[in-house]
């Protein structure tokens, strides 16, 4: 199947609007953008960077393996996984990821100790109750967390997804999230989308993935 052209043109116009709409909401704290570019071409990649993104999320494995190969940029790529994480692809993965965000079970951290010590995570709450979004309970996280820091991992923030619907919506999930993560000392939050953004800003994100509102309508899989 074909990917979508994409315009670098139209990508660094909406990066601008994305930081406007982040200032608005933060005026004195940074919060970073990272291009989420499943479902589209490395040309994704170049455009993001192009417009001065170097954060790069992808949720497929076999995606990322394939991108992370034909990408050749001049700029180092911070690259996070996001996706649902089977431990079986753990290994396909480590070398390429320099972050993982979607950690929610002892398991899957047990296998990133085994094969990636050290590594970078975040832990990901489910903030929707929707199993298919992933994530830990909320009251599970500190467990998971204090797990992965004696697994050896580098425990460096929290991941949730807001739910479906209007984005005032998600203010109360974003907003545990950001407590828990000042209780847990963990100073980045990765939360907020292209709908939710502003909630997710004034809640306390420090970090928003944006695929479509980059990058336009995402290709069906």
């Amino acid at each position: 199947m074909s990917t979508p052209s994409i315009d670098p043109a139209l990508v660094a116009d909406r990066v601008e609007q994305l930081r406007e709409r982040i200032l608005a909401g933060a005026p004195d704290r940074q919060v970073r953008i990272m291009a989420v570019t499943k479902g589209f071409g490395p040309e994704a990649v170049f455009a993001a960077q192009a417009a001065g993104l170097d954060l790069i999320g992808e949720n497929y494995a076999q995606e990322m393996v394939a991108k992370a190969s034909a990408v050749h940029v001049k700029r180092p790529i911070e690259w996070h996984f996001l996706g649902r994480l089977q431990r079986n692809k753990v290994r396909s993965l480590v070398g390429l990821v320099n972050v993982w965000q979607s950690v929610d079970r002892k398991e899957l951290i047990d296998e990133l100790a085994r094969r990636s010590p050290g590594a970078r995570v975040f832990i990901q709450a489910n903030l929707s109750g929707e199993s298919q979004k992933g994530g830990a309970e909320l009251e599970d996280v500190r467990q998971l967390v204090q797990h992965a820091r004696s697994a050896g991992l580098a425990v460096e923030g929290l991941m949730g997804v807001g739910p479906e619907g209007p984005a005032e919506h998600a203010r109360s999930g974003f907003r545990s999230l950001v407590r828990l993560a000042d209780q847990l000392q963990l100073p980045e939050r990765s939360i907020g989308m292209t709908g939710d953004l502003e909630v997710a800003v004034q809640e306390g994100s420090t970090m928003i993935r944006v695929g479509s509102g980059l990058f336009g309508p995402r290709p069906p899989r």
